[in-house]
């Protein structure tokens, strides 16, 4: 019988000795489990430097998108000044022009009068054609008007005429001339317009 009471006493014990060594084995799987979830001191220190990154990337953006802004407005601003600095040369050409205009335009009528002296209708002639030189270097242009169709944008109609040879609307005659820089009025013509 002492040996049969052995025999139980050793399965017992061996029982035992395998549940605690499943025990443990689970103790050590529930550890790693744990361990993988829950993160560990390198892990804590790397969420740290991220939340610490975090503002410091939210402050490196937004200095990107301001540095972005300026660039984009800066462009902007050359552009317009120098639209501007175009303008202001047109409108300070056309205004000095228009001043002379009248000048020419007599210039004009003494080239064209009768005179016997020769050498003075010789200088009149030279002076026109300086003026108009100098209206060319400035890309001022004489517009053609006599025989268009009237338009208002460039043309001063001050008379009206009934001429069965011209169309409706057509200038007939050019009374005094108009001049363009670019596609703006220096000074309108001013025509008479048939029908």
């Amino acid at each position: 019988m002492g040996t049969l009471s052995q025999n139980k006493e050793e399965k017992k014990n061996r029982a035992a000795e395998q549940a605690q060594q499943a025990n443990a084995a689970e103790a050590e799987a529930s550890a790693a489990e744990k361990a993988a979830d829950s993160p560990g001191p390198a892990e804590d220190a790397k969420a740290e430097d991220a939340a610490a990154q975090d503002p410091i990337q939210k402050e490196l953006e937004q200095t990107k998108d301001l540095l972005l802004r300026t660039a984009a407005e800066y462009e902007n601003y050359k552009r317009r000044s120098l639209k501007e600095k175009e303008d202001s040369y047109a409108f300070a050409v056309i205004n000095t022009v228009s001043e002379l205009l009248p000048c020419i335009d007599n210039f004009e009528r003494a080239a064209q009068a009768a005179c016997e002296d020769e050498d003075y209708k010789k200088g009149c002639m030279l002076i026109l054609q300086q003026f108009t030189d100098a209206l060319k270097k400035l890309n001022i242009v004489e517009m053609d008007c006599l025989g268009k169709p009237f338009n208002p944008d460039e043309h001063n109609a001050v008379m009206h005429v009934e001429d069965e040879t011209l169309g409706e609307n057509v200038v007939a005659e050019v009374l005094q001339k108009g001049y363009k820089l670019g596609d703006r009025v220096v000074r309108h013509a001013m025509v008479k317009v048939a029908n």
